[in-house]
Parts: C-alpha cells; sequence; structure tokens
C-alpha cells in the first residue's frame, strides 16, 4: 500500500471519531483545508462517499462505519505494539486516560497520582470526569473507575477504596420548613437534589434496608450532575441529596447536615479501577495501578 494511502486512512479515522473535521485537524496538527482535501482524494481512489457532511456535523456513511470498525483495529494494534516495545525502556512512559466521577477523582485518585507524577516524569496522566459509565474500549481509555457493582465482568478489577455507604442528608434551614421524612415514600413529597447522568436520565436513589431493596425516582427543583454541586445546594437548604457518608460526614458532625431515613442507608461496593486484560504489559500502567491499589 502506497504511504500517501496509510496517511490518508489515519486522517478518515481521526474525522470520523471526532465527527468534525475542525478536531480532527487539531488532533493531526494540520489545517481543515488539508485534511477535507484528503478526504476527498481517499473517497475519489475508493470510488466512495465515506462521510456524510452538513453544516452542523459530520458522520460516516454505511461504507464509511465499514472502513472505520475494519481498519482502525489494525491500526491500534500497531500503535499497542510499539508501546509495548516503549515500554522495554528502564523508565516507564506514556499517558495513562481514566475515566472517573469527581467524587473519585478528588478523595482517592488525586491524592495518590499526584505522588506519581512526581516521582515518573515520562508518565502523563489524563482524567475524564463522567458519569455516563463509559465504554473504557470504544472510548479509549486504558482505566476506568467506577463502585465495584458497576465493573464488568470481562474486565481486570482492582479495589481502591473501601465499602462506601450513601445516605440522605438536608441542612436544619431546610427542616425548618420541612418535616423529616419517615419512610421512602415521603420522598416523594420532599425538595430532592437530583442527579442527571450522562445518557441523559435521572438518577434513581438506591435504598436498602436489611433485605428490603427500592429505587426512588425522587424529584425536586434542582437538577445537577455531579456529587459536590449536590452537597453545595445541599448545605444551602436547597432540598435533600443522596451523597457518599466520606462527604457527608464532618458537615455531619458540625450540624451542617442532618441525617435522614438512617436506617434506608445503603453500602455500596468500593471503589475500583479496571482495564482490559490486554494492557497489563504497559509498565506506566502498572505503576499507575499499583499506586491507586486499596491497601487496608
Amino acid at each position: 500500500m502506497p504511504r500517501e494511502n496509510i496517511n490518508d486512512l489515519l486522517a478518515f479515522i481521526a474525522v470520523a471519531r471526532e465527527r468534525s473535521f475542525t478536531r480532527a485537524a487539531a488532533k493531526l496538527g494540520v489545517s481543515q483545508s488539508a485534511i477535507s482535501h484528503t478526504i476527498r482524494g481517499l473517497e475519489t481512489r475508493m470510488g466512495l462517499k465515506l462521510l456524510t457532511r452538513t453544516t452542523r456535523s459530520v458522520a460516516p456513511t454505511d461504507a464509511g462505519e465499514r472502513l472505520l470498525q475494519t481498519v482502525a483495529p489494525r491500526f491500534e494494534e500497531i500503535e499497542n505494539e510499539l508501546l509495548a516495545l516503549t515500554e522495554l525502556r528502564e523508565k516507564p512512559a506514556g499517558t495513562i486516560r481514566i475515566t472517573t466521577t469527581d467524587f473519585a477523582a478528588d478523595t482517592v485518585l488525586w491524592p495518590r497520582l499526584s505522588k506519581v507524577i512526581s516521582d515518573y516524569p515520562d508518565i502523563k496522566i489524563e482524567m475524564i470526569v463522567d458519569y455516563g459509565l463509559a465504554d473504557i474500549v470504544a472510548d479509549r481509555f486504558d482505566i476506568g473507575v467506577r463502585w465495584g457493582n458497576q465493573v464488568a465482568k470481562d474486565m481486570f478489577a482492582v479495589r481502591i477504596a473501601p465499602d462506601v455507604r450513601s445516605m440522605i442528608v438536608g441542612a436544619p434551614a431546610y427542616f425548618q420548613k420541612h418535616l423529616e421524612p419517615k419512610t421512602p415514600q415521603d420522598l416523594l413529597r420532599h425538595n430532592c437534589i437530583t442527579l442527571r447522568l450522562m445518557n441523559g436520565g435521572l438518577y434513581a436513589w438506591e435504598l436498602k434496608k436489611g433485605k428490603r431493596e427500592l429505587q426512588a425516582r425522587v424529584e425536586g427543583q434542582l437538577t445537577v450532575n455531579g456529587v459536590y454541586q449536590m452537597i453545595n445546594a445541599a448545605l444551602d437548604g436547597a432540598g435533600l441529596a443522596f451523597i457518599p457518608e466520606d462527604l457527608a460526614q464532618p458537615y455531619l458532625d458540625s450540624g451542617r447536615l442532618r441525617w435522614v431515613l438512617q436506617d434506608w442507608s445503603p453500602t455500596f461496593p468500593g471503589l475500583h479501577i479496571f482495564y482490559p486484560s490486554r494492557k497489563e504489559s504497559s509498565r506506566a500502567l502498572s505503576v499507575v495501578v499499583e499506586a491507586l491499589r486499596y491497601r487496608p
């Protein structure tokens, strides 16, 4: 295959994945006009239209999607083999991309990874906050961070934190205007601070008392997409929040928050990192995994 065809395929993969000529050009370090010319040339030589272009978006055609699914994994295999060779160097090196929640990033990941960055200057770490349970393979992440019960069975998982209890809390100012809920059904009459997931849905509060489990589909005036926004709103008396005990405890101790429906507070499997087993050969990944591993 002529070398220019390889470069053209790489350009096509970048545009198809980014769904944007502008972003793909920035990623490849070329001009938008240059990458547009490259794609037109590739389509002409193949006699196929690979991308559908509108004023607002770019998307692969059926032929383009087939080419993307067939060719892109081959280039990824080459990249992985080259990365494996670079890992034979004395010092671990490379970029480790992590998808996580803000709670895990602030309370577990950064306190431990700050030392990795200091000790290993050739390792780069990219953390992306995401409540949508991203597909780490499809989205090209090296590591995912989720609760233990959210990790897919075909992934290699490592615990990074103990089990955690979640609790319903509200500020004293809120309870000056509202009676404390006595049953989960009472939550339907309360102003609850809801969490918007990346798939567009609202998180249903997963409550548990003994062997009884239920999902409370609460409502309220405020919806956010991060746990820290929830706790800040609760502190201001905006409503009830369902948050991890680690975040709530300092405010419970100071009296700024009050814990309600205590016997309906579930305990979730602790945070885990997970990744495909094929990534185990990366020395940079091994360094990150060992730094994050939970040690009671």
